[in-house]
């Protein structure tokens, strides 16, 4: 209470009378100092009061009844007339309150009776200044949990629903509604469904004021993530429509910053179904800050499509037939083969019924034992092309083939003629994860002319050729229409990636072009299209089916190589802006939203929207990316492009602090088709750019094949090379990389590449960028070391010991004592080892002419060394060449040194006192 007597000079007193005031001062007890300066008519003098109360109640805190009296007090000064001595009162409840809570035992329900009512009432005070401390004030009393449960049900939240009533205080309404959404994370889910939410929708609806609207809005995403999908789908959703569509623009921006969190709190049906179309309105809203805020938010939004099958989802199928479980034992040793970015997603691709007798349901493959287990369908039961199954499927899928006209019979039931180990290639060449997993084609003929050799065609009566004896039991053959066909090739686009697929793709896009010309002769088509029905999955009777011969394989290849030609001849290269939108169409988020996404690389929209929109574009591309999947990656390849190529280097950057995140998305094939060359590219950008993939380098490195890693080794050393030298931060996360990139190169390669780096960095200007190679170079020689034999390791010892421990400057030979305290502490070298290789050079130091030098060696030697016990317990040559060192450094003419070298000095660690140094950068 000194600083309250301070206070009084401005009484008409004397210099003795002052000292007597102070003296009388404190003779007073802590309450009864108290009770003085509350009293005061000085505004100071209260405030003072104010602050120091948290102080009294420690002085008091032994006395049940004097900090009940101190309460007492803090109850009758929160009716200070003064707002700065009620603003200053509330400051101070927090704290008090945690005084109250570690002291429980002595003054129970303190807080409850004495303080919470004052926090409470303060909400409502005319001052704005008071009312926004205690806002905060209850809100840390609650993320502190200072406030109990009851009290939060009968004062808390009775209060706030009062100060949002129609008639209140347009201010304190506002403050009101903002501080229900702040606390309802933190009452939970039942005092807010209870107690808030039926306000809250209230609110949302306040047709006077947008003020409270806009609150409203902005919080919704907190309120739906609290209360839940039930609550938040029957009572929020219309209340956020309603709010998307307000008058106001704030508000409608509002709406569409927290679209994301709205979304995360509904069912796929009704994101799919109702949220999508309500955020293309808010993408074309007439105002740009609401666009603006919406494409901001476009791509968290699409994230929340996530289907969590591609990240190993598997199927499961209850209550299955005796045929569906003796096809699933048949297939079971298959099924384990299948990669996981094969298989499909439920909730997108549409289930045949004829193909599971029961329903399928999509859970998560948490347990490994359930995941062998999954029901897979049998390759039979892809109707183009139908690969040749092996004996094992054709029987297990007998029944099921004479059930369903969709499967291809002629597969299924061939006879082959030759040996086991002959069908065996064949049926490896054939078959494939994609033809395993596809949902079935519908069943049409293609109306198909391809011209082939000189001039032979493929017509639909190749199959009308064939004697009705040879299939009695096919189905009726109906001739496709154009429409058909661009279905089929849309739902093959997803899997393009696949080589077999894009066969089956190059296939049907001839079909395509090829179905509008009809000036061949029919007899010509009928004689060749026998070998394009076998190839593409003829539904012929597998019971009249004959012999696999090697003419009906030639055939098959033949057309094969046909294909493959006229797509790599430029025929189906050319493609319409038609064909081009098809192949960004996927059926994992709504096609609408992914067409405004990519659009957002379009340069009209820096100029209608935000100069930034295409940063936004780059930060939640790889959300994007993880969402479609990378059999979906062909939508997004050339928007990625784009945003690599952009003019802005802030996208470019941003695409460099992600590249790895997304090349763990796509996978190792399409990373070294498409990331590769981007990657690169970034490598020469400004360092602004670099910087991002110098900060995870390791991580995208190690997802590249052993020889592709391996030819980066030549572009480490430009690294060392930046825009600006004082950049210095840029080598020091190089050096940190190096050592993460050790355990992905041999020793050769790390001997021959990274040692060179190691070594310069070693000599830096700046002492931060040293000290972490040395841990690098400490780093080095373990893997040098252990690697058989260790003569790379004894290479680097040795060049060590030239370029630093005999180097003509003192800094040099300083770096060499770092370099072996690194060597020490982490173990880099068994102890014997460093006996006999580095120890003899570095107590060579203990004459060095630069005292820096020896006041380092002391600290290593008595600090470091001594303290392993290899030096402690053995009684070796090595370890009285240490003692006589220290001795020697003992008796050193520099008092620094002597210090040091003693034997107990009162110093920091060696890392610590190098480390203290690291702001002398040069």
């Amino acid at each position: 209470m000194a600083d309250l007597t301070l206070l009084q000079e401005d009484l008409p007193e004397d210099a003795d009378g002052s000292l007597d005031f102070v003296s009388q001062d404190d003779m007073l007890t802590p309450l009864g100092r108290l009770d003085k300066y509350a009293a005061s008519e000085n505004v100071f003098n209260r405030q003072m009061v104010a602050r120091s109360l948290l102080d009294t109640l420690r002085e008091v805190c032994d006395d049940e009844r004097d900090c009940i009296a101190v309460l007492e007090r803090i109850s009758r000064l929160a009716d200070d007339s003064e707002p700065t001595v009620r603003a200053e009162l509330m400051e101070q409840v927090p704290h008090i309150a945690l005084f109250c809570q570690e002291n429980r035992p002595a003054i129970p329900y303190a807080f409850s009776k004495y303080l919470l009512p004052i926090v409470v009432r303060y909400l409502a005070d005319q001052n704005n200044q008071v009312r926004k401390t205690s806002q905060a004030a209850l809100l840390a009393l609650l993320e502190q949990e200072l406030i109990e449960r009851f009290d939060v049900e009968t004062k808390v939240c009775p209060v706030l629903v009062e100060l949002t009533a129609p008639d209140s205080n347009d201010d304190v309404k506002t403050e009101a509604v903002a501080i229900m959404c702040k606390m309802a994370p933190m009452v939970g889910k039942d005092i807010t469904e209870r107690l808030i939410l039926p306000r809250f929708c209230e609110m949302c609806c306040d047709c006077r004021m947008f003020h409270v609207r806009k609150v409203c809005a902005a919080n919704f995403g907190d309120i739906c993530s609290v209360v839940g999908q039930q609550a938040t789908e029957e009572m929020l959703l219309p209340r956020f429509f309603q709010l998307c569509s307000d008058n106001v623009w704030g508000v409608r921006k509002a709406c569409a910053e927290c679209f994301m969190a709205v979304s995360c709190a509904t069912c796929q049906e009704i994101r799919r179904t109702k949220l999508s179309a309500l955020f293309i309105n808010l993408i074309s809203d007439p105002s740009r800050w609401v666009r603006q805020a919406a494409f901001q938010s476009l791509g968290p939004f699409i994230s929340t499509f996530a289907n969590p099958s591609s990240s190993g989802q598997y199927f499961k199928e209850e209550n299955k037939s005796s045929e569906d479980t003796s096809v699933e034992d048949k297939t079971r040793t298959r099924d384990e083969e299948v990669p996981e970015d094969a298989q499909l997603r439920l909730e997108d691709v549409p289930t045949d019924p004829t193909v599971f007798n029961s329903s399928v349901k999509l859970e998560g493959a948490l347990d490994p034992d359930i995941g062998a287990e999954s029901p897979r369908k049998p390759p039979g039961d892809s109707s183009l092309p139908c690969p040749l199954s092996s004996e094992p499927h054709q029987e297990a899928a007998s029944n099921e083939d004479d059930k369903k006209p969709g499967t291809c019979r002629s597969a299924s039931r061939l006879e082959v003629g030759a040996s086991a180990q002959d069908s065996a290639p064949l049926d490896q060449e054939l078959y494939n994860s994609f033809h395993f997993w596809r949902t079935p084609l519908p069943e049409i003929d293609l109306d198909v002319e391809l011209e082939q050799g000189s001039g032979n065609k493929l017509g639909p009566e190749g199959l009308e050729g064939t004697p009705e004896a040879t299939a009695p039991a096919s189905a009726n053959i109906t001739m496709a229409t154009r429409k058909e066909l661009e279905e089929m090739i849309e739902n093959l686009e997803p899997h393009i990636d696949d080589p077999d697929v894009k066969a089956q793709v190059d296939v049907l896009a001839a079909a395509l072009r090829a179905s509008s010309l009809d000036t061949c002769d029919e007899a010509s088509e009928a004689a060749r299209r026998a070998p394009q029905d076998e190839l593409l999955g003829c539904r012929l009777d597998h019971g009249t089916a004959g012999p696999l011969t090697s003419e009906t394989v030639e055939n098959m290849q033949s057309a094969l190589r046909y294909i493959h030609d006229d797509s790599d001849s430029g025929t189906s290269g050319g493609f319409s802006p038609d064909e081009e939108r098809r192949a960004k169409v996927q059926d994992v988020v709504p096609q609408a939203l992914l067409d405004q996404y990519l659009s957002m690389t379009d340069p009209s929209r820096a100029q209608t929207v935000d100069t930034e929109i295409a940063k936004h574009c780059a930060y939640s591309l790889p959300g994007v990316a993880l969402t479609l999947g990378r059999q979906n990656w062909h939508c997004l390849r050339e928007t990625y492009e784009t945003l690599a190529s952009d003019m802005q280097w802030k996208v470019r950057r941003t695409l460099a602090f992600s590249i790895h995140e997304l090349a763990v998305i796509l996978g190792d094939q399409l990373t070294a088709a498409d990331l590769v060359p981007i990657f690169n590219g970034f490598l020469k950008d400004l360092d602004e750019v670099r910087i991002g993939v110098l900060k995870h380098l390791h991580d995208f490195l190690k997802l590249l094949h052993i020889d592709k890693r391996r030819e980066y080794l030549y572009q480490l050393q430009e690294f060392l090379v930046t825009d600006n030298s004082r950049n210095w931060r840029f080598r020091a996360e190089l050096a940190e990389q190096l050592i993460l990139l050790l355990e992905l190169y041999s020793p050769r390669d790390i001997y021959d590449y990274l040692r060179p780096i190691a070594l310069n960095l070693c000599a830096d200007k700046v002492s931060s960028v040293r000290w972490i190679s040395y841990k690098l170079v400490g780093e080095m020689v373990r893997k040098l070391h252990r690697a058989a034999p260790p003569t790379f390791g004894v290479d680097l010892i040795r060049e060590l010991v030239e370029s630093f421990g005999r180097c003509p400057r003192w800094s040099g030979r300083q770096a060499f004592v770092f370099v072996c305290q690194t060597v020490i502490e982490d173990e880099c070298l068994p102890m014997d080892q460093f006996a006999v290789h580095l120890m003899p050079h570095l107590l060579t130091l203990a004459n060095d002419r630069v005292p820096n030098v020896r006041v380092l060696l002391a600290k290593t030697l008595r600090q470091t060394l001594l303290e392993k016990e290899y030096f402690l317990t053995s009684a070796s040559c090595h370890q009285e060449a240490v003692e006589q060192t220290i001795m020697a450094l003992q008796m050193d003419r520099d008092s620094d040194v002597k210090y040091f070298a003693s034997i107990h000095p009162a110093s920091t660690k060696i890392s610590e006192d190098a480390m203290s140094t690291a702001s002398s950068t040069y």
